[in-house]
């Protein structure tokens, strides 16, 4: 992207004025060379975002943002119903409530590094990855909606896991107002054996080690220290979010024009939150985001099982648990008035900061921790989210590296087995049921995470708390 379109704020923040159909500017958080790393897609459609009804304070886009369906991946946009605001399955994308949860795992670098390979195989036997795989679980009828409305509630309540896990999972993991009766049966029969199961693309669970600590009150809060070792889950709604996303872009490209939305984009196709086509899709959304608390919930049950095969003194408990494909009802306070606002963040991590209410008790003296997952072979971190009302974003920030190529690029450019074989040199164990997708998910083809999260940092985004190394990495 060329900077010459854009007005620098400062080194970590730039603006695009209003023009032409824009409500709204648009804002993007990035360093100069971030900037000129991203697609010029991303500036379309930060811009094209900037024109959809009752959109508030501004298009944002994050560090780690590139060009996505409809709305760029690290997109952020908050939308006012009392005003004729819009939801957008686009906003929200098609991995419904794609996210991290991280696990502490009470065991130290020094307890795991001899055991990495018969690590792998284990949870590699008892967790399924890969496209297509199949779960310990059938879901079909009363269960199926029960999952559906319940999340990891509903996961707890069949035994995986503790009820002191929710309290550690945005919405104590379960998103209310959640519509069995708006999925529809092909988005369920889709789901119906793929509850427990990673799934394929960036998809994945990482065993790390705590290789950095920047925030020694938070980390404590957290429950980190140096050496520890922890565990990444990154995952959705797999198929039933997927569904739900592809049928309701079809029924609000008609809605849209019913009501006479008129879409700078088709991909931004979108329906009024007053609407029954917005209120069906919010509805299904929510399921679907109950459908990945609730996979998360169970891949964590089943991670347990693996590490005490080897380790009977593991203890795998909840560091934290948040979605960063949403769109979620919330207060902000904007201009010294509190309005409920319908954020959606796609590919973006909600930061809350210090002092807000939905926080667990131990962690709402230092912030909500903010999950940024690497790409494969490179760190992770976690961060802490602000409480600074001078940025604006709906307390928001970046949720990973972001891809600096396509999959298809990547898979050209390089050869799944000689990188299993050069991250194993660097002692990161890796097991997949793809060479290709190995390839496609090469660390060269994102950004610097470390870069992108220095860059969160700076713009007052979150700030750093913990840097992890990959040891061992199961993905699809």
């Amino acid at each position: 992207m060329k900077t010459a379109a854009l007005t620098r704020v400062s080194d970590f923040e730039w603006r695009i004025e209003p023009t032409g159909k824009m409500r709204v500017p648009g804002v993007i958080y990035a360093t100069e060379a971030l900037i000129e790393a991203m697609d010029e897609k991303v500036r379309d459609q930060v811009v094209n975002v900037a024109c959809l009804p009752g959109i508030v304070s501004a298009s944002y886009a994050m560090p780690d943002a590139h060009w996505g369906y409809g709305f760029p991946i690290g997109g952020v946009a908050a939308f006012d119903a009392d005003r004729g605001g819009v939801v957008s399955a686009g906003g929200v994308g098609f991995d419904i409530s794609c996210g991290v949860r991280c696990l502490r795992t009470g065991l130290r670098h020094a307890d795991v590094e001899p055991f990495k390979e018969p690590l792998a195989d284990a949870l590699y036997h008892r967790i399924p990855v890969g496209v297509g795989s199949h779960g310990p679980i059938r879901l079909a009828g009363k269960r199926m909606d029960a999952m559906l409305t319940g999340g990891a509630k509903w996961a707890v309540e069949q035994g995986w896991g503790t009820r002191d896990d929710l309290r550690h999972i945005e919405a104590q993991g379960c998103i209310a107002g959640a519509r069995a009766d708006a999925v529809s049966d092909k988005a369920k029969q889709r789901q119906r054996e793929e509850m427990g199961t990673l799934g394929s693309g960036n998809h994945y669970l990482e065993v790390q080690e705590v290789s950095e600590i920047y925030d020694r009150e938070t980390a404590r809060a957290y429950g980190l220290d140096e050496h520890d070792v922890v565990v990444f889950i990154h995952c959705g709604s797999r198929g039933l979010g997927h569904q739900v996303g592809t049928e309701y872009l079809k029924t609000m490209a008609t809605s849209a024009r019913e009501h006479g939305i008129e879409l700078p984009d088709r991909e931004l196709a979108c329906a009024s939150l007053r609407s029954d086509t917005g209120q069906a899709y919010l509805g299904a959304m929510r399921a679907a985001s109950n459908c990945a608390l609730a996979n998360r919930q169970i891949i964590t049950h089943l991670a347990q099982q693996a590490f005490v095969e080897l380790f009977p003194e593991a203890d795998l408990t909840l560091l934290y648990d948040v979605s960063h494909n949403t769109c979620k009802l919330e207060e902000h306070r904007l201009d010294g008035v509190n309005r409920r606002l319908f954020v959606h963040r796609k590919g973006a991590t909600r930061a809350f900061g210090p002092g807000h209410p939905e926080l667990p008790d131990e962690y709402r003296a230092v912030g909500q921790p903010v999950l940024i997952g690497g790409s494969m072979g490179t760190a992770s971190y976690v961060l802490a989210g602000n409480a600074d009302p001078r940025v604006p974003s709906f307390t928001s920030a970046c949720h990973g590296a972001g891809r600096a190529m396509s999959r298809r690029q990547a898979h050209k450019s390089w050869q799944g087995g000689q990188l299993l074989r050069e991250l194993r040199e660097r002692g990161i164990i890796i097991r997949s049921p793809s060479l290709r997708g190995v390839a496609e998910e090469a660390p060269q083809a994102y950004k610097d995470v470390d870069a992108v999260v220095d860059c969160a940092e700076a713009a007052g985004l979150a700030r750093k708390v913990a840097k992890l190394k990959p040891l061992v990495c199961i993905k699809g």
